[in-house]
């Protein structure tokens, strides 16, 4: 599977829905990245949510800091996973957490290549993460 944007959020952008949005003040309702096992999950469009990933994350979820938003691009700050195990990750979610349950948190972006640290199999160290220059994705 190449790169892609869940047509789900995509939906959710033309509906204006407060809930797209990728300019959320940092913290418990930001955009975060989940490392996830392909063996236990396959990219879907139909997939809405969080809970859509079921038991394929990997290690604890990273908030994507210091967003931007140019041109069409959206882009942040790498991201470091600490101290993962557990099977290998050939992917990462980007999704948006709402004040709701994980059964609310849109997700956004599927990637599983043009990014440095992909695909590893954990170890129990830090997992780096470093997005392409060109930013992580792009409308």
């Amino acid at each position: 599977m190449a790169n892609a944007l869940y047509p789900k959020w995509k939906e959710t952008l033309l509906q204006n829905n407060a809930n797209s949005a990728l300019n959320s003040a940092e913290g418990a309702t930001g955009v975060y990245v989940a490392l996830v096992d392909t063996g236990t999950y396959t990219y879907n469009a139909l997939h809405q949510f969080y809970s859509d990933l079921g038991t394929s994350v990997v290690g604890t979820d990273q908030e994507i800091l210091t967003k931007t938003q140019l041109d069409g691009v959206f882009d942040g700050t790498d991201v470091v996973f600490p101290s993962v195990s557990g099977p290998s990750v050939e992917a990462l979610v980007i999704y948006r957490k709402t004040t709701g349950t994980s059964s609310t948190w849109p997700l956004i972006a599927y990637i599983d290549s043009g990014v440095t640290g992909l695909p590893v199999t954990p170890n129990g160290g830090n997992i780096n993460i470093t997005w392409d220059v060109a930013g992580i994705f792009q409308l």
